[in-house]
C-alpha cells in the first residue's frame, strides 16, 4: 500500500521519532541564565578576595623577616664592636643608630646602606608596643627623628625606642605591621634576650 502524498510532495506519516517538535525546544531559561551569571560571578569574587588576603600576608610577612634579619644583624655587630645600636620607629619605616661615645649621642652607622632609614612600601604602616604600652608614633621619619632628648641642652641627638645593648640583650617590643587599620596584620615580638616571635592576627586560621 503506497503512502499518501500531500500536495507539496512530502509525506504526511512519517514515524512519529523523525517529526521536528513543535512545542518548547530544550536550553537554559533567561533566569537560569541569571543565577549561572551570579553564581559564577560570586566565585570569581571570593577567589579575588582570599587572593588579596593572601597577597597581603606575604607581603606583611616580607617586612617582618626584613626587620628580624637587621636586627639579628646588627646585635651581632654590637657584641663584635662592643657598641650600642638603636632603633628608631615612624608609621612609615624604621632607621637605627649607633651610639657615639666621644660625642654622647646617637649617630647614623658609617657606611651601612642596610641600616639606613627604610620607607615601608605604601600602603603598608607599624605599630609599636613597649612595656605593655601602645606608642603614638610619627607619621614619618623625619619628623621622629626631630624627637630631641631634651630641648634645655639643645641635644640633637634623636631618641631610638629600642636599644640593642653590646651585652646582646635589647629593650623588649612588638612591631605590628598592616596594610589596613582594621584588616590583618603580622606582629614582630622581640624579647630582652634577642629572641623571636612571628604572630599573625586578623587573617582567617591566625
Amino acid at each position: 500500500m503506497s503512502t499518501p502524498i500531500s500536495a507539496t510532495g512530502t509525506s504526511t506519516d512519517a514515524p512519529i521519532s523523525l517529526r521536528r517538535p513543535v512545542g518548547n525546544v530544550g536550553g537554559f531559561t533567561l533566569l537560569e541564565l541569571l543565577v549561572v551569571v551570579t553564581i559564577i560571578g560570586l566565585l570569581a569574587g571570593s577567589i579575588v578576595l582570599s587572593t588579596r588576603y593572601i597577597n597581603t600576608e606575604r607581603e606583611l610577612e616580607r617586612e617582618v623577616q626584613r626587620l628580624q634579619s637587621l636586627i639579628d644583624l646588627v646585635r651581632e655587630e654590637a657584641l663584635m664592636q662592643s657598641r650600642e645600636f638603636a632603633l628608631l620607629f615612624a608609621e612609615s619605616g624604621y632607621r637605627f643608630y649607633v651610639y657615639d661615645h666621644l660625642a654622647r649621642r646617637w649617630v647614623d652607622p658609617p657606611g651601612d646602606r642596610l641600616l639606613a632609614s627604610y620607607s615601608l612600601p605604601e600602603p603598608i604602616r607599624t605599630e609599636l608596643r613597649l612595656e605593655g604600652r601602645d606608642l603614638v608614633l610619627e607619621p614619618t621619619l623625619e619628623l621622629a627623628a626631630r624627637n630631641r632628648e631634651g630641648d634645655e641642652e639643645e641635644d640633637e641627638s634623636p631618641q631610638p625606642h629600642v636599644i640593642l645593648f653590646s651585652s646582646g640583650e635589647m629593650t623588649a617590643f612588638e612591631a605590628a605591621f598592616y596594610r589596613d587599620f582594621t584588616g590583618g596584620r603580622v606582629i614582630l615580638v622581640g624579647d630582652f634576650d634577642g629572641s623571636f616571635e612571628v604572630r599573625k592576627e586578623g587573617f582567617d586560621g591566625g
